[in-house]
């Protein structure tokens, strides 16, 4: 795994203003650093204590964020992506191709890999870095096709007796008119259906986005993680903010009363744990947060792996049978 870097000057997203003292900092630090290099001076005092003062501040800026910011950090376009897991944190993978009935959505990936000796099928939202990769991957954005592949291939790993891991990281399926005509709605709800009745393990983390159908698509599993600053939502923050208020400077209201985050999610009991990110964020350490995905994968799929198949898949749908269940109020029967 490669060293960790500064994120650029200019990398930081819109909503992100909270930042700006941390990217000070890393200016000043940069600065003393290559002053360093280029000169005698000893000034590792000077280099050490501004060090300090930036962990600091992205301690205290990080420990109380707000919704519409942890949705900013979210998005950060330094921030690892489903590809990024999949070449750094494996020790191997080998993908695989199309649905067998329209084309190859490469908005989906899914590829055969291993961590040590732990084999497993894993599927996820490939977004790209480039403007080019982003419009070839659409964006995340996944057609039709993109679910039935990854539902074909889930039936493969069901085949061959591996768990399934996939890492969600999407605004939400693609609302055009082609993927209407090819049945989007039909293809998710196939998926949603069939993933309570494949009997293998079945792992999902959320790393980035998690919008809508979208991500629910390839997100039924008998444990479901966010890492610390993604979020999970029926729709966007921007979507709720105009269809609620037509008000687009409504957004970070629409963000708070959605209870999208990790932490919001976990209390109401809709996800099953929090995968801790490096001090500010994924972005700032990738090296660190693809280190701490592969801990987090190997540990999870080991325990699933441990129950028995008729009892793992009651309990999968026991699991979403007390979705939103209300205590005293709304009893889910069993």
């Amino acid at each position: 795994m490669s060293e960790p870097s500064r994120p650029r000057a200019d990398s930081t997203p819109p909503g992100m203003a909270f930042e700006r003292p941390i990217r000070e900092l890393e200016s000043q630090l940069a600065e003393l650093e290559e002053l360093s290099k280029r000169t005698n001076l000893d000034i590792s005092e000077e280099v050490s204590g501004l060090r300090t003062r930036l962990a600091e501040e992205i301690a205290s800026a990080y420990a109380d964020l707000t919704p519409w910011e942890r949705v900013n950090v979210a998005r950060h376009q330094d921030r690892p992506t489903v590809s990024d897991y999949i070449e750094r944190a494996f020790d191997e993978s080998f993908e695989l191709h199309g649905d067998k009935v329209f084309g190859e959505d490469r908005a989906i990936v899914c590829s055969l890999a291993r961590i040590g000796e732990q084999r497993f099928l894993v599927l996820g939202n490939r977004k790209g870095r480039t403007t080019k990769e982003r419009m070839s991957y659409n964006f995340g954005c996944a057609h039709p096709e993109g679910y039935r592949k990854a539902l074909r291939k889930m039936k493969l790993a069901e085949k061959l007796g591996l768990p399934i891991v996939s890492l969600i990281n999407t605004p939400g399926a693609y609302p055009g008119i082609g993927a209407e005509e090819r049945g989007q709605a039909t293809a998710i709800a196939e998926n949603i259906l069939a993933m309570f009745s494949i009997r293998t393990p079945i792992l999902v983390i959320v790393v980035g986005e998690g919008g809508s159908g979208g991500a629910l698509g390839i997100g039924i599993g008998d444990r479901v993680l966010m890492l610390e600053y993604s979020y999970y939502s029926v729709i966007s923050p921007e979507g709720c903010a105009a269809i609620l208020w037509k008000d687009a400077e409504r957004t970070p209201d629409a963000a708070t009363a959605l209870k999208l985050t990790a932490p919001d999610l976990r209390e109401l009991k809709l996800i099953d744990g929090v995968i801790p990110e490096p001090p500010g964020g994924a972005h700032r350490n990738p090296a660190a947060a693809l280190a701490e995905m592969r801990r987090a994968i190997a540990r999870e799929l080991e325990a699933l792996q441990k129950i028995p198949t008729d009892e793992l898949l009651a309990l999968r749908r026991r699991k979403y049978r007390r979705a939103g269940e209300i205590p005293g109020r709304f009893p889910v029967l069993d």
